[in-house]
């Protein structure tokens, strides 16, 4: 058993216990969260660390304490409520059907099932004995993993209608004397800037008001250490995603004591939800990881339990393909897609993504003014459709995608003179566009249907069409729901019910076509979370594919979600970095090509296509293997990542140099590698080697697993020598 004094205790306020409290731990294989009911049948958080070895330990904890005062100390409530003896930010509020703010909960009972192996959920029921409010707190652990998935049930008890005013997901709380959250901002092609600070007195909130593409500024992702930053080898340490395409809150409030308590779910800015009698709300799911072994643990255990349980289709195969994007932007033709058939033939990638500008004929789309909303291929464009181009590309031995962003419209077109009532829209007020674009209202059945038959009706009518990349450009200005006000429904769900409507769709849409490989895009890193993610194969981490950013991004996005979910293009985004450096950097996820083939020069012809081979070789060990952060971008000169299998005979590091300034661009030292056998031995061999270059590296020397992860091997990385793949295999 771990020594008690590296846990951190969650406070019980209560002096003394009496003789019916009940005493729930929730427990994965390493850790367990503890709740305990006090002398008022009140439930209280009391324990967050490493799993104690004999159960009736739980017992003493809270007798350990001596925290006494009054109702405004009491902080730990599992489930806080407003209105009667806190003081402290809820994480419920009810406006109750005669118009009363207070709630009072009171345990009635809990029970733990299994539901498969290696998972179980806990259920609590809390009820409010006055106005017969009912709560149900669900937990559900991923033990292995060492995942908690945490989400509430509210439901209505009253003769009458009440409002919810804030519907918190999870309210933990954790006793330590230091907390850092990392965070995580940016905008358009910045996404995921890391800031790391201390946490002090008073509230600390992340949010979004976006609505859609709520993640625009800042995900609905964090990680908060304990003690000190944690490191990728040691702290104890949360990574937590809500898994919610919308807008979200997370309060982070330090009490009188120095201890943390932490409320997150969907945001209650202008989102106040009625509930009618014997009605249910379930918010949103908060996913965390905990490690007290630092971050690189953490994200393993997350990246492995994505992969099994939340990523659609996450442990199976994946497409290398080539868009047409960055070659054409709106300006092609068939005649010129099929040409650029050829290009992703000679490479050898499987697909060639066909992106925006195929529809639309009253506005065509030759730009992002017009257009949108009117799925009809351009007949200017595509005058043979897109069955003609499936046909040609099945000719060639590749396979076909197509883009398409069904939630938006233009206002020039044709679903826009037709539907106004189907867009999120003051009608008496102007008019304010993202991207020249408006939202349509997912609220409305009809529009979720029409959404559905986009996708639908590419489908029926091109039914070997191999990829979907789905697109969400704008934000929510003037947010009003026609279909609300007509349905005499509160204009406060629509934030909600725009998510659930979204939800529904794809639902349906992965009922009917489960096979179908569909790429999460959204202007970049625009919808990244987990709720999300249950329906798609992989997402598109940013608009931004210059090869130096791309390493940052994949640096941090790498705490939260695996490589197999992610996106990675070589494009022209940086034409001053070789052909090698791109490729290098984006074969680290799911690789893909954004060029004209044609454009390259015959070197660069000839690298593509042995690297498009050789990460067929190596991609398993990305898609599945364990990641290794073995050296920050923001720390060194050369940043190096490692991906390692689970039987730990083969592994795959990328190096890459960061820096351009003189005489610091050089690995001189060794860099120590993770996750192998120090009792195998092991032969390393470089990849992707440049035509007309040799490699230094010593493809027949021998190294044991100890030397490999004690004195480490230097990649010779320079400004000659950019980006260095090297494999490590077992003899």
């Amino acid at each position: 058993m771990k020594n008690l004094h590296t846990t951190f205790l969650l406070m019980a306020i209560i002096s003394t216990i009496s003789a019916q409290t009940t005493i729930i731990p929730i427990e994965s294989e390493d850790y367990a969260l503890v709740l305990q009911t006090d002398e008022f049948k009140r439930l209280r958080n009391i324990y967050f660390g490493p799993k104690l070895s004999m159960a009736s330990d739980y017992a003493a904890i809270a007798k350990q304490l001596r925290y006494k005062g009054t109702n405004e100390d009491v902080f730990n409530s599992a489930y806080t409520p407003s209105g009667t003896w806190n003081v402290s930010e809820p994480a419920l509020q009810i406006a109750h059907h005669d118009g009363n703010g207070s709630t009072e909960l009171e345990y009635t009972k809990d029970k733990t099932e299994t539901l498969e192996e290696n998972i179980s959920l806990t259920t609590i029921d809390l009820f409010d004995p006055v106005f017969k409010t009912q709560v149900q707190l669900f937990y559900k652990v991923f033990h292995k993993e060492n995942v908690f998935e945490q989400w509430t049930v509210i439901k209505n008890g009253e003769q009458g209608k009440i409002e919810l005013k804030k519907y918190a997901s999870a309210n933990l709380y954790f006793r330590n004397k230091e907390f850092y959250l990392t965070q995580y901002h940016g905008s358009w092609a910045t996404e995921m800037q890391p800031e790391t600070h201390k946490l002090t007195a008073g509230i600390k909130t992340l949010d979004s008001k976006l609505g859609a593409r709520a993640n625009l500024y800042a995900p609905p992702t964090f990680m908060l250490s304990f003690d000190g930053v944690a490191t990728e080898e040691s702290g104890k340490v949360m990574l937590a995603n809500l898994a919610w395409s919308g807008n979200y809150r997370f309060d982070f409030e330090k009490d009188r004591y120095d201890n943390l308590r932490l409320i997150a779910g969907a945001n209650n800015h202008a989102a106040e939800y009625e509930l009618s009698e014997n009605e249910s709300f379930e918010t949103p799911h908060l996913i965390y990881v905990y490690s007290e072994n630092g971050k690189g643990e953490a994200s393993r255990n997350m990246h492995r339990w994505a992969r099994k349980y939340r990523l659609w289709n996450g442990e199976g195969e994946r497409l290398t393909l080539l868009n047409n994007w960055e070659a054409t932007y709106f300006d092609f033709d068939e005649h010129k897609l099929v040409e650029l058939f050829d290009g992703a033939k000679k490479i050898g990638v499987d697909l060639f993504l066909l992106d925006d500008g195929w529809f639309a004929n009253k506005y065509p789309r030759n730009d992002d003014s017009a257009g949108l909303g009117d799925w009809q291929e351009n007949k200017k464009k595509l005058p043979n459709g897109l069955g003609y181009l499936v046909e040609e590309a099945t000719k060639k031995g590749i396979k076909f995608g197509i883009w398409i962003e069904p939630e938006m419209v233009n206002p020039k077109s044709e679903l826009y003179e037709n539907h106004k009532d189907w867009v999120i829209r003051q009608p008496n007020r102007k008019e304010y566009y993202y991207r020249n674009q408006l939202v349509l209202d997912l609220s409305n059945p009809e529009v979720q249907d029409h959404v559905f038959g986009v996708f639908d009706n590419i489908f029926t009518k091109n039914p070997d069409i191999a990829y979907v990349k789905w697109d969400c450009n704008s934000i929510i200005y003037n947010a009003h729901s026609d279909y609300l006000s007509k349905q005499n429904k509160p204009q406060t769900h629509l934030y909600v019910e725009y998510v659930k409507g979204l939800y529904n769709i794809l639902e349906k849409v992965r009922a009917k076509y489960p096979k179908v490989p569909i790429m999460l895009c959204s202007g970049g890193g625009g919808r990244v979370d987990y709720g999300a993610l249950q329906y798609f194969t992989e997402f598109w981490p940013s608009d931004n594919t210059a090869p130096l950013d791309r390493i940052f991004l994949h640096w941090d996005y790498s705490h939260f979600y695996p490589a197999i979910s992610m996106c990675a293009h070589v494009t022209e985004w940086d034409r001053a970095a070789s052909m090698k450096y791109r490729t290098d950097i984006a074969s680290m996820g799911k690789l893909g090509f954004d060029i004209d083939v044609d454009d390259l020069t015959a070197d660069e012809q000839k690298f593509c296509q042995q690297a498009v081979q050789n990460y067929n070789k190596f991609k398993e060990v990305i898609w599945r293997g364990d990641l290794f952060r073995l050296q920050s971008p923001y720390e060194n000169e050369v940043a190096s990542f490692q991906f390692v299998d689970e039987a730990k005979d083969k592994s795959i590091v990328f190096s890459y140099l960061v820096t351009r300034r003189y005489d610091t661009g050089h690995s001189f030292e060794p860099i120590v590698f993770k996750g192998l056998d120090e009792n195998k031995k092991y032969k390393i061999k470089e990849l992707n080697i440049y035509p007309g270059t040799t490699s230094p590296v010593d493809e027949f020397a021998v190294y044991s697993g100890a030397f490999l992860m004690n004195v480490g091997f230097n990649p010779d990385v320079s400004t000659r020598r950019n980006s260095v793949i090297l494999e490590i295999t077992k003899l």
